[in-house]
């Protein structure tokens, strides 16, 4: 059984004001063949579930082909998905024929011509290798799920933990099941409910009600006679696209009507609770003399505004400057500003610098802050993180890093690429110990739960102004369906 692999990982937040060019999907990536394997086997990501299940198959030859994966940030550029669509239809092309085709994707990817860029390159797919190919998909939670992204696919498999902690486990699902369908074993039909009904990033959570008793829900509807999968999609409210919302789908043994009767219940329950899907964050002074007064240490702010795996910045500075502005120390801060790296580079380790940090991108996420302090550590930022992390991911770059302790007793970590606070790994490999840092910054809003929860004295969403600002009813649409909730408050389902 010849399968290939490959993907396209992208979430677009088509509110950012920095564009997702085709020269920084090639500047981080893409990987090629042995490669993905090499990258991803040990992890806990989508692919690493492809190649666990191969691996377990004795009939599989797994043939990894390519696989382009960019920080998220704003739409995708019509160069950019197009050179990408073209390589990865080539490559299929060239290594065919195959038995069936696995596929890694995002669900929330938007390009300028495109707003449906997942669904749009599984279309491409699926005319390239017929209709008799089987073809399975994982998506990430956050997928704005389309019928197109339904149609073109044979499974599609959902993760279903928010922090994403089983990309893995749901990709191998997925792909033990495209082995079924090529051995004549099963039949699989899909069913998809789209309810008009968005739900705020704070509510998303699967281990906070009411996501983690939905996702229960979903996982009993699992284990019925007949069903292969079930999924609950959370959505992106940060894409302007029509698809943009909650979505939910079962994956039937040949069973239309049951796959309908499932879809159905999961977004009736959920619709009847859609009250308890908006949610609030905290006011930026309330939280840091919250944090400074906590006996109990870390304590985590979460920068919501500033959610780096949403497609913001990462050079938020509102957070910074309100500590500075209350007298309140003791702050571990992360900002992307390779100018200001460069600087404390040309100065050195131990050499005393002022700088302007952050706030460099837009005028959304704050103004440069004035800093002065001694540079504690520089280094490639490379790391790696074997424990639990968002997505499952193993091997972190963030470009060179420098490391300052400021004159006003922060740790101000200065990066060149912009990277989410998902892993511990970040500061221990900076020389810092998570657990005695008084107060950690974490740009993220449910991504850094995973690494950061079992450590933390408290968790603080803050109510900070940026792309992925917590307040969805301020975003200006233009393409989501209407009406909706909670935009508009009488809408009907």
């Amino acid at each position: 059984m010849r399968v290939a692999t490959l993907g396209f990982h992208h979430e677009s937040n088509t509110f950012a004001p920095v564009s997702a060019s085709l020269e920084q999907f090639l500047a981080s990536g893409p990987d090629q063949g042995n490669e993905l394997i090499a990258k991803y086997s040990e992890s806990q990501a989508t692919l690493a579930g492809f190649i666990e299940a191969a691996a377990a198959d004795a009939d599989v030859e797994l043939v990894p082909l390519l696989y382009f994966d960019l920080n998220p940030m704003g739409t995708i550029t019509s160069e950019a998905l197009e050179t990408i669509a073209s390589r990865l239809l080539a490559a299929l092309d060239e290594g065919g024929p195959w038995d069936a085709v696995l596929l890694a994707l995002h669900g929330a990817a938007a390009s300028e011509v495109h707003r449906d860029a997942d669904g749009e390159i599984l279309e491409r797919v699926r005319r390239l290798i017929g209709a008799d190919v089987p073809i399975g998909v994982t998506y990430d939670m956050h997928a704005n799920v389309s019928n197109r992204m339904v149609d073109a696919a044979t499974v599609v498999n959902i993760y279903l933990t928010n922090p994403h902690v089983d990309p893995r486990l749901r990709a191998r699902q997925c792909a033990d099941l495209i082995f079924r369908v090529v051995r004549g074993e099963i039949h699989p039909v899909m069913a998809l409910e789209t309810p008009p009904l968005a739900v705020n990033i704070l509510r998303q959570g699967t281990s906070d009600s009411p996501m983690k008793e939905l996702c229960a829900l979903a996982n009993e509807a699992a284990s019925r006679p007949g069903v292969l999968s079930v999924s609950i999609a959370e959505g992106f409210p940060y894409a302007d696209v029509e698809e943009m919302g909650m979505a939910f789908l079962a994956v039937t043994d040949d069973d239309p009507e049951l796959a309908r009767e499932i879809a159905r219940e999961l977004a009736r329950a959920t619709w009847e609770i859609r009250a308890e899907l908006e949610g609030n964050a905290v006011d930026i002074d309330i939280a840091l003399h919250r944090a400074a007064e906590s006996e109990a240490h870390p304590v985590v702010l979460l920068d919501v505004g500033d959610n780096v795996g949403g497609g913001s910045p990462a050079d938020s500075t509102y957070v910074l400057a309100a500590a500075q502005r209350l007298g309140v120390t003791g702050l571990f801060h992360s900002l992307c500003d390779p100018a200001s790296v460069a600087l404390c580079a040309d100065a050195g380790v131990g050499a005393t610098v002022e700088l302007d940090v952050g706030g460099k991108t837009d005028d959304l996420h704050g103004k440069p802050v004035a800093i002065r302090g001694t540079v504690q550590m520089l280094d490639d930022g490379k790391f790696e993180d074997a424990g639990p992390t968002h997505g499952g991911f193993r091997f972190y770059d963030a470009g060179p890093r420098a490391l300052v302790h400021t004159d006003d007793d922060h740790m101000v970590l200065l990066t060149s690429k912009p990277r989410g606070n998902t892993s511990r790994q970040e500061l221990i490999s900076a020389g810092l110990d998570p657990t005695t840092q008084p107060i950690i910054v974490a740009k993220g809003v449910h991504s850094p739960r995973a690494t950061y929860e079992p450590l933390a004295a408290e968790m603080i969403w803050l109510n900070t102004p940026g792309c992925t600002s917590a307040d969805i009813n301020a975003l200006d649409y233009s393409y989501r369906r209407r009406p909706m909730f909670p935009y508009e408050r009488d809408a009907e389902y």
